[in-house]
């Protein structure tokens, strides 16, 4: 979901829930109004905001931890590297090595707080290293050492591997919320607010957690979180009040707006003001929900704030890449998953009478129709059946869904909880009709339902796992599936292919959504 989150200023003051809202006059909505009129703490509202706001800004790693890590992890390495070398000087040039990545590092904004999910979170200590040796090799050129190169690198090579993992580390805790998670009360009209506080509750892959919201006008939210306040359809004089009074009842140490026509341009901004004073930050929820924070890239011109947003992948070095991957990755699994091919084939065969492999039409890539290959996993007369099962379908769009199939045979259950039956699929990601990451090929009956949304699943190679996979599979909604493929067509790259290609292990393992 994308946002721009706006720092928190470090002005503070007694703030409270005002009450009732109370739309603004014509005569006094342009009025100066009084600091004491809208900071005044109401009775009801009694609270030690000041030992709360030092309780929420205790943070996980500070700096000098951070620092002092890095210091410790290349200068002792590097120490012990250059020492049994036998190289000159081995503490000096550990030291300076050890001062110096930690130069390169913080120039380069490493130890700068990052926002749960920002895109600039996802660096690689690789770049910061390479700019380090770079360094290096010019003050060793320029004052005469006699460091060994070969040795020199070698020494620096365990610093990297430490800062590797320790960023890892970092962006699963803070993708898991245990690290910089996030207290956040939503406003906004109820609409935009119940979706947001309702996708920021199904999933927990993120740093966010709803703990109150403040719809503005007269419509009820239905998202099941605390309503702590209420803001009029037009600008009061304590919009700020009532939203601060609702971030401290509930703690919360980040403001969510959704705009809308009620909360236009000029009342957001005085809203900014308000909770900046009263420190707290502020997040604005962004339309491009559907696009990735590693594409867009905010600009100023005029007075103006413009997101641009980069093209998705669809060729260059990473599509180029993705096809090795690809083909690549298919050849060597058909080779060393040969002899579970061999066991599976002769259960199948069995089994149950009929072939071993199930050949199904199916359209790929630009809507191009294909012969996808899976380990049979129902009767031989399947298709033949389905008309007559019609009437059970569990799913709400285009594809046909049972939990209970009585066409699955008894060793189809297991290929199907395993995702076993799906291997042979690596002869269509050789053949170059599939890749290893994708949407799911559809069959043409379903094609032939699709609207214009869902067609757009069709403009990249279909995939033997995908983002389907590892979040609920057949669990999953036709219309959740949709986005999720729609997101994945608009925001692939490499590493995320990577990463789906490693959370699918989990997900066969848990075998949930698999029937």
């Amino acid at each position: 979901m994308g946002h721009v989150e706006i720092p928190e200023s470090d002005i503070s003051g007694p703030v409270g829930l005002a009450g009732a809202p109370r739309p603004r006059t014509a005569g006094s909505r342009h009025r100066t109004v009084a600091p004491d009129r809208v900071w005044r703490a109401p009775a009801t509202v009694g609270r030690d905001h000041a030992g709360w706001r030092r309780a929420r800004k205790s943070p996980g790693p500070r700096v000098p931890l951070l620092v002092l890590t890095d210091l410790l992890g290349l200068g002792v390495p590097a120490w012990l590297v250059l020492r049994t070398g036998d190289q000159p000087g081995p503490s000096a040039a550990a030291a300076s090595a050890a001062l110096m990545w930690t130069g390169v590092r913080a120039a380069r904004g490493r130890y700068a707080p990052r926002l749960p999910g920002e895109a600039g979170a996802a660096h690689t200590p690789f770049g910061d290293w390479l700019v380090l040796v770079g360094v290096l090799a010019v003050l060793v050129a320029v004052t005469g050492g006699g460091l060994d190169p070969a040795t020199a690198v070698a020494a620096l090579a365990p610093g990297l591997g430490l800062a590797v993992l320790l960023g890892l580390l970092g962006r699963r805790l803070r993708g898991s919320g245990r690290l910089g998670g996030r207290r956040v009360l939503v406003v906004g009209e109820a609409a935009g607010l119940s979706r947001a506080v309702n996708l920021l509750n199904a999933r927990k892959d993120h740093a966010y957690t709803p703990v109150a919201v403040v719809p503005v006008g007269p419509d009820a939210p239905d998202c099941g979180t605390a309503v702590p306040g209420r803001l009029a359809p037009e600008p009061a004089d304590d919009d700020v009040s009532t939203v601060l009074g609702g971030a401290f009842a509930h703690e919360a140490d980040l403001v969510l707006v959704a705009p809308g026509p009620q909360l236009d341009e000029d009342r957001l901004r005085r809203l900014a003001w308000g909770l900046h004073d009263g420190g707290l930050s502020l997040c604005v929820l962004s339309d491009l929900s559907g696009v990735a924070a590693a594409r867009v890239r905010p600009a100023s011109a005029a007075g103006l704030t413009l997101l641009h947003v980069t093209p998705p992948l669809r060729r260059g070095a990473q599509a180029a890449l993705k096809t090795v991957v690809d083909r690549t990755g298919a050849a060597l699994g058909l080779l060393f998953l040969a002899p579970l091919f061999f066991g599976v084939a002769l259960a199948v065969r069995l089994t149950s009478p009929g072939p071993v492999f199930h050949r199904q039409t199916r359209h790929g890539r630009h809507n191009r129709p294909f012969t996808m290959w899976k380990f049979r996993t129902m009767v031989a007369d399947a298709e033949a059946r389905r008309d007559q099962l019609s009437a059970a379908n569990e799913s709400e769009g285009p594809m046909f869904k049972m939990r209970r199939d009585p066409r699955v045979t008894r060793i189809g259950h297991a290929l199907r909880r395993t995702s076993v039956d799906e291997l042979p699929q690596l002869l269509n990601v050789l053949r170059g009709d599939m890749s290893l990451v994708g949407p799911r090929p559809p069959l043409p009956e379903e094609v032939s339902r699709y609207d214009e949304r869902e067609l757009r699943r069709l403009a990249v190679r279909p995939g033997l796992t995908g983002l389907w996979q590892v979040s609920g599979r057949s669990d999953l909604s036709w219309q959740e599936t949709v986005s999720l493929d729609l997101w994945y067509v608009d925001n692939w790259s490499v590493t995320t292919d990577m990463g789906l290609l490693a959370r699918t292990v989990r997900a066969v393992t848990d075998g949930r959504g698999a029937y």
